[in-house]
């Protein structure tokens, strides 16, 4: 996701309260849990542009539901694995020595788009430690969501992905699709697939000090998610809601069904 141009001139100015009315016509509910991927850019000309979007959906869901959204943070990483653009041989020793320790309250997302950037550091709002797929939350259950979000399989059983299966969340599409559906890496690490493990690494605070940290993940993949996203929405429709938010496209999803669903998919297509 990026900070683009709007797609299209709306009608209207896209504000709060439209996209509040838009989101309930959705079927979006207060108390609930929603784990929204967004693209301002998708969603029209807002009046106020990411702040405008996180205010609706707060509005909607209130403090007795929870909000979370993707904050990832994929920079601080083996500088051996950086690609856009790669870095030279000879800086990987000066990148391992000098990468920022990641902090949830000032690393900055990387690719979640305008929304999720502001999102991370409104007031109430807590954050994962992972230093490359944190997640942040805001609400009842923000501090069930995002603690102890392991640092091995960090897209798997303790991490938030599992924590809003288990609070039977809903996935909130904003002007995006499943090709960025982060759930469906939940899937990958419970379905029964060979899949190749491999180091990762990030620079962290250990009692406060910085250290370069090495961790055991598997190699997960979004190649995919596209063709599963659509086989699920041709396969539970009772389960999916289709909509729109200013003029953008929006989807709302049973996360838990998704995952389940995905699951078997995984394991009979990869």
């Amino acid at each position: 996701m990026s900070d683009r141009l709007p797609k299209e001139r709306s009608p209207e100015p896209v504000t709060v309260d439209s996209m509040a009315s838009d989101l309930r016509a959705l079927g979006v509910e207060s108390g609930e849990t929603l784990l929204v991927h967004g693209s301002l850019s998708e969603l029209g000309w807002v009046c106020g542009g990411a702040p405008a979007v996180v205010d609706a959906l707060q509005r909607v869901v209130v403090e007795d539901g929870t909000i979370v959204m993707p904050t990832h943070s994929p920079g601080n990483r083996n500088p051996a694995d950086m690609q856009h653009p790669p870095v030279p041989e000879a800086w990987y020793e000066t990148v391992r020595e000098q990468m920022p320790a990641y902090r949830p309250d000032v690393t900055p997302t990387q690719g979640m788009g305008a929304i999720a950037e502001c999102f991370r550091s409104y007031p109430g709002v807590l954050r994962s430690d992972h230093p490359q797929h944190s997640f942040a939350a805001w609400g009842a259950a923000a501090a069930f969501v995002t603690d102890d979000h392991a640092l091995s399989h960090s897209l798997g059983d303790e991490s938030p992905l599992a924590r809003v299966y288990d609070l039977d969340g809903r996935v909130l599409f904003l002007g995006t699709t499943h090709a960025t559906n982060t759930s469906l890496h939940l899937a990958e690490y419970r379905a029964d697939l060979d899949l190749e493990t491999a180091t990762r690494e990030s620079a962290i605070l250990v009692d406060r000090e910085r250290e370069w940290v090495q961790w055991s993940d598997i190699e997960f993949t979004d190649e995919d998610f596209d063709e599963c996203g659509e086989a699920f929405e041709r396969d539970r429709p009772e389960a999916v809601v289709s909509g729109t938010v200013g003029v953008g496209d929006a989807t709302l999803l049973s996360q838990p069904k998704l995952v389940d669903f995905a699951v078997e998919w995984f394991e009979q297509n990869r």
